[in-house]
């Protein structure tokens, strides 16, 4: 069995217009009984007015009064009535005597009748009007007395039929519905075409389909934990999801504002105001990496733009852990190889029976690789800042660069606080060297130098390179994100001072950059630790007793002698 289709509801704009319709058509109609109404009433006062004038310019007519004393007054009266009935367009003219027995009528068989009408109020002098049917039919009619020396002498009646009156009003109906159907039909026409743009505008959807596209709308918008930000023509914001205020940082209402005043990183804020699309731009704010899409949206005319935002900082962050392994991973398998060259020198002279000379070879490799390991663990007892230096310097020495720790370092293991994350520090130390033996590779003894100490609750990062240098008027301009002296490469460039940048703002620290003493860029960080200093050597030999000494690091091994635990990697340089 089929069942029967269910009709479609129509589209908003049929509704719309079928309203409108409707409604022009009821105003019409009854601004029409409205006109007739009030159109029949003036009409009918206006007949009356006309009467009683014609009433009593009759009885004031001296031909009349003299016809009256007459024997015969129809002979003379007659004539007159029907010549003042034509020229006054009333319907008839009767003259009576005082008891109502007409001397004149436009029909000569109802002459001296008696008239159909009230005639009492004209007797007592009154003249009147009223609506009454008589001899011709429904009229309406005046009455009015003859006056002769003070005494009445007769009666004057002048009439106009209603149905004279009514065609009168019909005729001015006929012309007021012919005027309303035009207007009917131009307001229809009119409407038809603002609801044909309106049908373009909402795609024919009926009310409950864009109800339900608002609510579907509505739950997207918060659902998404993607930011979703919407610009009108003039980059006004015109809509932007709770993960949008989440990125951006924005917690005051927005809408109807310009994105320049959002308070937001120049870049981003040039990004959102461009005109053209942007595809997978990667911008910072005060806390976090987002990649930024644009796209215009038009329709004939530039109507605004659509941007999404997506936070890549915990992406971000582990790309760089992922480059410090592999730069670990490569460090490694070089110094494999060359730990696999020097086996095979120390294998060949025992074989060749040289086996002090083996030894001298193999101790002196030892000493070497336990150098720099020496040297940055007793200056930097941080693990993470340790085995970032470790790590660092080998690959800084495959790039034929050399990563020197300077003497003034002196960091002790537990003193920086748990508010300071290792990733932290390994972005704002790791970017730095790195942007230091990119700008040293190539020069002539290329060196990098690192400098960690606390000063006054204060830890001071400093690392200088052997490079061109930095020119002062771009000193401001180096940590903006996208700026490099250097071509673009795949991944482009322009990343990771504007990182380090974002993580000591993070910290409330400082970042700067000037001309180191041997020339080249020198980059210093100071970020603030917490008040509680550690205790002076005095303080610790106070707590301990009297009669002990300040405790001092364990000694290391001498290099002739094998280590206790395995050297860190990263060592052999």
């Amino acid at each position: 069995m089929r069942f029967p289709r269910v009709p479609r509801p129509r589209s908003l704009a049929g509704q719309l217009f079928g309203m409108q319709a409707v409604l022009i058509a009821v105003l019409v109609a009854g601004y029409a009984l409205f006109t007739y109404v009030s159109d029949r009433s003036q009409a009918e006062e206006a007949a009356g007015r006309q009467a009683v004038a014609v009433a009593r310019s009759v009885a004031d007519a001296p031909s009349v009064h003299q016809a009256i004393r007459t024997a015969n007054p129809t002979k003379t009266l007659q004539p007159y009535a029907l010549q003042v009935q034509r020229d006054t367009g009333v319907d008839f003219v009767t003259i009576m005597n005082p008891q109502g027995i007409r001397w004149t009528h436009p029909d000569k068989n109802l002459i001296g009748k008696h008239f159909l009408g009230h005639i009492g109020p004209a007797l007592a002098g009154k003249t009147f009007t009223e609506t009454y049917t008589g001899s011709l039919g429904a009229s309406v009619r005046a009455v009015t007395p003859i006056y002769d020396n003070g005494r009445i002498v007769g009666l004057v009646s002048a009439g106009i039929k209603v149905e004279a009156i009514t065609k009168r009003v019909q005729d001015q109906v006929t012309a007021l519905i012919g005027v309303a159907a035009g207007a009917l039909m131009l307001g229809g026409i009119g409407t038809y075409v603002i609801n044909a743009r309106l049908r373009r505008s909402t795609h024919g959807m009926n009310a409950a389909e864009l109800s339900r596209m608002h609510d579907y709308h509505q739950a997207a918008l918060h659902a998404v934990r993607e930011g979703l930000l919407m610009l009108d023509g003039q980059f006004r914001v015109a809509l932007m999801n709770d993960g949008g205020r989440e990125l951006l940082g924005v917690t005051d209402e927005v809408v109807g504002r310009s994105v320049a005043e959002l308070g937001l990183p120049a870049p981003l804020t040039g990004a959102l105001l461009s005109a053209e699309p942007r595809v997978d731009e990667v911008h910072l704010t005060a806390s976090r990496v987002l990649v930024v899409n644009t796209s215009p949206v038009s329709g004939g005319e530039r109507r605004g733009t659509v941007v999404t935002l997506r936070d890549v900082t915990e992406l971000q962050a582990l790309m760089g852990e992922l480059d410090s392994e592999r730069g670990f991973t490569q460090a490694l398998r070089s110094q494999a190889h060359e730990a696999a060259n020097r086996l095979h020198t120390v294998v060949s002279l025992i074989e060749l029976g040289r086996a002090e000379e083996a030894v001298d070879f193999a101790t002196a490799e030892l000493e070497l690789a336990q150098a720099l390991t020496d040297q940055v663990v007793a200056a930097v007892s941080e693990p993470v800042l340790a085995a970032l230096l470790l790590g660092k310097a080998a690959q800084a020495n495959e790039r034929g660069v050399e990563l020197v720790v300077s003497d003034d370092s002196a960091i002790d293991d537990g003193l920086l606080p748990a508010s300071l994350s290792a990733r932290d520090l390994v972005t704002v130390l790791g970017n730095l060297i790195d942007n230091a033996v990119d700008a040293a590779q190539g020069t002539v003894r290329a060196r990098v130098t690192v400098t960690a100490f606390t000063d006054e609750s204060v830890l001071v990062l400093r690392v200088a390179d052997t490079g061109a240098g930095v020119d002062p008027a771009h000193a401001e301009q180096v940590f903006q994100r996208g700026w490099s002296t250097k071509p673009a490469g795949p991944g482009g460039r322009g990343l990771g001072l504007a990182l380090v940048r974002q993580a000591v703002s993070r910290h409330e620290g400082s970042l700067t950059v000037r001309e180191a003493a041997g020339g080249g860029a020198e980059f210093e960080v100071r970020l603030p630790l917490p008040t509680v200093s550690p205790a002076t050597p005095e303080e610790a030999v106070a707590e301990r007793g009297p009669g002990a000494s300040p405790a001092r690091p364990e000694p290391k091994p001498s290099p002739s002698e094998p280590p206790a635990e395995p050297a860190l990697p990263g060592g052999d340089v």
